[in-house]
């Protein structure tokens, strides 16, 4: 789900208000969104004879602390090209996707390009017909964060150019049971420090 927030009474887009105090308002309505979201849809991700003891314990998600850093500015680059092709995945299930295209950024130093694509089913659906999606690893999975991997919605945009938020990195469904088949895609070679964290199941 792609999330956007404005402050009430304001033209200012938040996510281009300054760090502080806006930012972290708003990431702090983000993260209240998803504890609640995760939380009440726990009967959905979960397999049924965990429900009780997991909906019990949960207490929220855990995440980065907010960084700017890693809010890049990114070079976009359609491939149109590109064929349909059935998506790797944690299971045996392999969704059709498209590669949409690719982003280029700096990111702790190094120059990082990560391929984005489209689903072939969502985009049949008029809410989901903008809709663009980044699979990553990067070297804190089965550390700090999931070992399979953390996801960003993003939209198509109209120019050369995306802003991509590490910060609004979230875990699939697969990091909170093991009955669901999440994509595997794009890998980084270096740490993202930001975004949602490993669930803590016990």
């Amino acid at each position: 789900m792609i999330l956007k927030f404005k402050l009430l009474g304001s033209s200012v887009d938040a996510w281009e208000a300054p760090l502080e105090p806006v930012l972290l308002l708003v990431f702090r309505v983000l993260i209240n969104s998803k504890d609640k979201a995760i939380s009440s849809n726990l009967s959905f991700v979960i397999p049924f004879n965990q429900i009780h003891d997991r909906t019990k314990k949960f207490k929220g998600l855990d995440y980065f602390p907010i960084n700017q850093s890693y809010k890049v500015e990114a070079k976009f680059t359609r491939t149109p090209d590109s064929k349909p092709f059935k998506m790797q995945t944690s299971t045996s299930r392999a969704p059709v996707y498209q590669k949409y295209g690719e982003v280029e950024f700096e990111l702790n130093g190094k120059t990082q390009k990560l391929n984005l694509y489209q689903s072939h089913g969502l985009r049949e659906k008029e809410e989901y017909k903008n809709y663009l999606f980044i699979p990553f690893y990067d070297l804190t999975n089965s550390f700090d964060s999931y070992g399979g991997g953390r996801y960003i919605d993003l939209e198509i945009p109209e120019g050369e150019i995306m802003i991509i938020d590490f910060n609004k990195a979230y875990n699939p469904y697969c990091a909170y049971g093991n009955n669901y088949s999440c994509p595997i895609a794009n890998r980084l070679k270096i740490k993202v420090e930001a975004g949602v964290k490993a669930w803590k199941k016990d």
